[in-house]
Parts: C-alpha cells; sequence; structure tokens
C-alpha cells in the first residue's frame, strides 16, 4: 500500500517530517549560538526553510480541503471545537512562520540580518503550538475523519494531494520565484 493509497498516509508522514524539522530547527538554533553563521547552520536554515514554506503550507491546506470540512459539519460539539482550534491554529502558526521565515531566510543566504535571541523565542512559541496541534490531530480530529471517509474517499483524497504537489513542484521548477 503507498502512501497516496489513503490520504492519511501522507498526512501522518508529513507530521512526522514536521516533528523532525522541529528537531532540527531546534538544532539550528543551538549551533547558531555555539558556532555561529557557519555554512552547516546555512544549509539547516535553507531546509528548514524549503520544507516549512512549502511541504508544510501544503500539508495545511489538505487538512482544510479534506479533513476539516466534513467533521465541521458532523455536529459533534467536541470534534467541531477541535476543528475550530485546528483552523485558528494554522492561522498562528502562519503568524509565527511569517516571523520566524526572514531570520531563517538571512541565516540561510549568509547575511546577518537575523536575530539569535528572537529566532530562539518566536521558535519555541511555534513548536509548542505545533506538537500541541500535530497531537489534537492524530488523537482527535484524524481517527475521526478517518471514520467519517470510506476508503475510497480516502484514495481519492491522497490521489488529489500528490496531484496537486506534483503541480506545484512543476510551477516551482518552471518559475523559482512562484
Amino acid at each position: 500500500m503507498g502512501p497516496h493509497d489513503d490520504g492519511f498516509n501522507a498526512l501522518d508522514a508529513c507530521h512526522r517530517q514536521m516533528l523532525f524539522s522541529l528537531g532540527k530547527l531546534s538544532a539550528l538554533i543551538s549551533r547558531l549560538y555555539l558556532f555561529g553563521h557557519d555554512a552547516e547552520a546555512q544549509a539547516m536554515a535553507d531546509e528548514i526553510v524549503t520544507f516549512f514554506s512549502t511541504t508544510v503550507r501544503g500539508h495545511h491546506e489538505d487538512e482544510e480541503r479534506h479533513v476539516f470540512p466534513r467533521l465541521a459539519a458532523g455536529g459533534d460539539p467536541a470534534v467541531v471545537s477541535a476543528v475550530l482550534r485546528l483552523q485558528q491554529d494554522h492561522d498562528w502558526l502562519e503568524e509565527d512562520w511569517m516571523e520566524i521565515e526572514p531570520h531563517l531566510a538571512a541565516v540561510a543566504s549568509g547575511r546577518p540580518g537575523y536575530d539569535r535571541d528572537v529566532l530562539r523565542d518566536i521558535a519555541a512559541a511555534f513548536t509548542a503550538l505545533l506538537h500541541e496541534h500535530i497531537a489534537l490531530e492524530e488523537s482527535l480530529v484524524y481517527p475521526q475523519a478517518r471514520a467519517a471517509l470510506r476508503a475510497g474517499e480516502r484514495r481519492a483524497m491522497g490521489r488529489e494531494m500528490a496531484e496537486r504537489r506534483r503541480a506545484q513542484r512543476a510551477q516551482r521548477a518552471h518559475d523559482p520565484a512562484a
């Protein structure tokens, strides 16, 4: 069974990648304090920026398209409340990312325009929120959504997500500024 045979397999895999990337963000911040702005820090920052600017944004779009709507309309007050919170989290995570990204972009490009202390503090809030967000999705929302969607719907979800990713990668390859 491939990752796109069920859209939730791709969503779960992305959560694992997010947790790994949050660890990389923490390691980068430590590296900036210990070794400064070196080539390894630049490479780490570049990977983190790319991942959170593309893959994570796409993941949130997947959830907004495929997971949240049916559950928000489902009527279970606990699930509806969780979905509303997760949708708000997406906005807050994006706001946090918009504060973090310029610092990481400066590190990635070798520019001095970043503040380690600000980066550390914003990254701590971002990391804590993302951990809570993933835990709520995996403990309540994903199981409810899996139960609400038939296997064929989950496969169609996975195919749509994969096709959208391919189109986005092709667009970026054709127009790197996109």
